[in-house]
């Protein structure tokens, strides 16, 4: 590994962090391989669900187990504002606040940045308002701006008090260490679709600055911390939806002693293979490489083909909450008249406990009744759905079948 200026080379206990690659998806970039962490290993392709405030909306940790995610992913900026990342240190970390003993993951509260700053959502429409129109400083209609970026960090107002607080690389990874997750995400900034070339330039460096100044730091806490298990630190890619850039950053944050990098940043759907696929032929091989924000089954196949080893999302939860639940047919909506009656489970063939004890008439009234019980059992079927699409992938790249897999899944998914 080259030497970056300012950033340490490596440090004596990234060595109890690792991945291996363990079968390649013939001539692509798909792979599965083992994620080694402190709290145990995550088998790759992985589907890491989302437990935002240290819990998976309406589930128990032992459901979320239990329907076999791997690992779970927590939001530090949530976690920072309540209950604050001293009271998860006192816990002895994340997993032991929460009780979920498997790995676990924590963004770093940049994405933040846009989603507050601009109020604009991570697939963006295109159609409407440009920055040509509006500049780098466009906000969302009807959204006001919360956050404001400097070269030092990000200025924001709590979404639950009005407060003002800061966020820096420092501050991130302090909040971070305090959470206790197996694998962090240094402090970026996420820009828009709507950001002209030059902001993205611009900011593109800003990142770069400060994943040097988060390695630092992180490095720093390493040996304050020597008490606690070892922390992954993962480098984050943005870019847009610049070829050139996306490269950059993979240089860049590849030349630095990240233990995995996440690929984020704006950018529309049809473009995710390929996006994936640049950085997916930047990055070191030997590390992993995780998306930020994605479910649906084309991204996650795309996804995977390019080179992609984790994935992160809320909507298996969030669709649940509004009755909707997956199937190998499509996504249906509960509320319809036609499930009124309907005895059969979510989805025949199911394995999740959902399925085996509950009918679609019952969920249906449980959620017409605004029974908070509905939420739970949809989400436990839609978690287990996507869990166990990603674990299928992984074994049918193992056993040389994840051509027809993918065909044969997205066939039925997308055929109404």
């Amino acid at each position: 590994m080259r030497q970056t200026r300012g950033v340490p080379n490596t440090h004596p206990r990234q060595s109890e962090f690792s991945f291996r690659v363990d079968t390649r998806l013939g001539s692509t970039l798909g792979r599965t391989g083992t994620i080694t962490t402190p709290h145990g290993e995550i088998k790759t392709p992985a589907f890491i669900a989302v437990g935002t405030k240290a819990t998976v909306k309406a589930l128990l940790p032992e459901s979320v187990r239990d329907l076999g995610a791997q690992a779970v992913l927590a939001n530090a900026y949530h976690l920072y504002l309540q209950p604050g990342p001293e009271i998860l240190d006192e816990a002895g970390g994340l997993g032991k606040f929460m009780n979920w003993s498997g790995p676990t993951f924590t963004d770093s509260g940049g994405f933040q940045v846009m989603s507050l700053g601009s109020g604009f959502k991570k697939v963006i429409d295109m159609q409407g308002v440009s920055s040509h129109e509006h500049g780098d400083d466009a906000v969302a209609p009807g959204k006001e701006r919360l956050a404001h970026v400097d070269e030092d960090g990000v200025w924001f107002k709590s979404h639950l008090t009005g407060d003002k607080h800061r966020f820096s690389p420092e501050i991130s990874m302090n909040v971070q260490h305090q959470i206790g997750a197996d694998i962090m995400f240094a402090f970026d900034e996420l820009t828009t679709l709507q950001n002209s070339r030059a902001y993205q330039e611009e900011s593109l460096e800003r990142t770069r600055r400060w994943a040097e100044r988060c390695v630092a730091e992180h490095f720093r806490l390493t040996e304050e911390r020597s008490h606690r298990p070892y922390q992954a630190l993962f480098g984050v890619i943005q870019g847009a939806q610049y070829e050139d850039l996306r490269r950059k950053a993979c240089r860049d944050l590849g030349a630095m002693p990240f233990d995995g990098f996440g690929i984020g940043g704006a950018l529309e759907k049809e473009n995710l293979g390929t996006i994936v696929g640049w950085c997916s032929e930047e990055l070191p091989e030997d590390k992993p490489r995780h998306l930020l924000g994605i479910s649906e089954p084309d991204d996650i196949f795309a996804a995977i083909e390019a080179g992609a080893d984790t994935f992160d999302c809320v909507s298996p939860t969030r669709v649940a909450r509004n009755s909707a639940f997956y199937t190998a047919e499509g996504r249906f909506n509960l509320s319809g008249a036609k499930y009124r009656r309907d005895w059969g489970p979510l989805q025949e063939g199911c394995d999740c406990y959902t399925c085996q004890h509950y009918s679609r008439a019952y969920i249906r009234h449980l959620y017409k009744a605004k029974e908070l019980l509905s939420h739970t059992l949809i989400s436990i079927h839609n978690e287990r759905f996507v869990v166990r699409m990603v674990d299928g992938a992984r074994t049918s790249i193992e056993d040389g079948t994840f051509w027809d897999f993918k065909e044969e899944t997205l066939g039925r998914y997308y055929s109404r």
